[in-house]
């Protein structure tokens, strides 16, 4: 089981996802956007498996706040989401911030799926710093 945030303005994809993971055995928290997604984090002192977030926001994107995020606390693994093809150009400039961007829509079994494989690539990676 590992400790979600999901981060998604738009509120039945924030509910689907976190219905879904949830259902997987994760214990998930929600914020409809960047600001509170920033403050939960901060609340958490950066204490997230994974923070999934969309990438287009209002009062704060989903870049910003990983920015923000990984200058509080380096290495905090951050999967984003984005229906727009502009916006994951723009997450590409984050290669050494997030981990990957998940093509909206999405099915419950596909976020199912790049959670489980975000969550196995830092187990990977923790690993490897241990040894």
């Amino acid at each position: 089981m590992a400790n979600l945030l999901i981060v998604e303005d738009d509120e039945s994809v924030r509910t689907l996802a976190a219905r879904a993971l949830e259902r997987a055995g994760h214990k998930v928290d929600v914020a409809c956007d960047g600001a509170e997604g920033l403050d939960r984090i901060h609340q958490a002192r950066g204490c997230y498996d994974l923070v999934v977030s969309d990438i287009r926001m209002p009062e704060m994107d989903g870049i910003e706040m990983a920015q923000n995020a990984a200058r509080a606390y380096p290495g905090l693994p951050i999967l984003l989401m984005t229906g727009y093809a502009d916006q994951r150009e723009r997450a590409e400039e984050l290669d050494a911030i997030i981990i990957d961007v998940v093509q909206k829509p999405f099915t419950l079994s596909e976020i199912r799926d790049r959670v489980s494989l975000a969550l196995a690539a830092q187990s990977t990676v923790a690993l490897a710093g241990a040894a």
